[in-house]
């Protein structure tokens, strides 16, 4: 990271509340061949999060903290604030001296850009507005948020506009929170009705809307250079796993979430998406 950082883009992106069980299926049958498309070996990695709700996990990645594999560590950290003693501080670790990583990429250059979604990043009152308050510029709408059938279309809508009026010559840091994998996330399954309510599967449906729209997030970031990229899930979430529902509790559901990182390659051509059923 201390070679990626000054010289690329770098994008974020939170998968709301995605669990790992659910992400990792859904790649097996085929059924996000966008995502797997640039998923290292086609696969996601199993990693524990920071935090057990949005805004505790993104206070601990703001800081550096992303999440965990889920193996014996120590596992060096790509970004890290100066703090003495950090056994994941490492060689190739982009260290900052600065309280959380936006502000010290703010620092090394970057525009610092948020595009929001859950109610944490909404700005309509003082704990909404903690998030997005540390980036030069936040972005959030009511049809960014979880009640919207087409949030992230439309938060893929504000980044393109965001990346086309930048100058070329700044460097980006772009976080999109997505909001469509939280609860309601119904209206994401075809034929469902409020009545029936949230499941493991309207889940599943609303991670295949997002690949649908994903491609252009990643076409946007890598038409002005090569950009870094970051997906993952801040937390997962229960459907009645346990008795449970929801997040912010300690659950297998919940603290097991997918991740990946990998470059995007400016003006090189998607992959093509796998087939259903397809070898990967």
């Amino acid at each position: 990271m201390r070679e990626v950082v000054g010289r690329d883009d770098i994008l974020l992106v939170t998968l709301d509340t995605l669990r790992y069980d659910v992400a990792r299926r859904l790649v097996a049958e085929g059924r996000i061949p966008h995502l797997a498309a640039h998923l290292p070996g086609g696969a996601w990695e199993r990693r524990h999060a920071p935090g057990s709700f949005t805004y505790a996990s993104h206070q601990a990645m703001f800081a550096g903290f992303l999440p965990t594999p889920a193996s014996p560590g120590p596992h060096p950290r790509l970004f890290a604030a100066r703090f003495a003693g950090s056994e994941s501080t490492a060689e190739r670790t982009w260290v900052f001296d600065t309280p959380d990583l936006v502000s010290g990429l703010a620092e090394a250059g970057y525009r610092t850009v948020c595009v929001g979604g859950v109610g944490f990043f909404n700005r309509r009152d003082a704990l909404g507005s903690v998030l997005p308050g540390m980036f030069q510029e936040a972005h959030w709408e009511p049809s960014f948020g979880v009640a919207s059938p087409t949030s992230f279309e439309e938060q893929v809508a504000c980044a393109e506009e965001v990346v086309a009026r930048l100058p070329v010559g700044r460097r980006l840091f772009l976080f999109v929170n997505v909001s469509a994998l939280h609860q309601p996330n119904w209206f994401h399954a075809p034929g469902a009705s409020a009545a029936d309510g949230d499941s493991v599967e309207t889940h599943a449906a609303a991670l295949e809307y997002v690949d649908r729209h994903i491609g252009r997030l990643f076409d946007a970031m890598r038409s002005r250079r090569r950009c870094f990229a970051v997906v993952c899930s801040d937390h997962g979430t229960t459907y009645g796993d346990g008795g449970y529902t929801g997040h912010r509790l300690a659950h297998d559901a919940v603290w097991t979430v997918p991740y990946a990182h990998f470059f995007l390659e400016q003006d090189a051509p998607a992959p093509p998406p796998a087939t259903a059923g397809a070898p990967r």
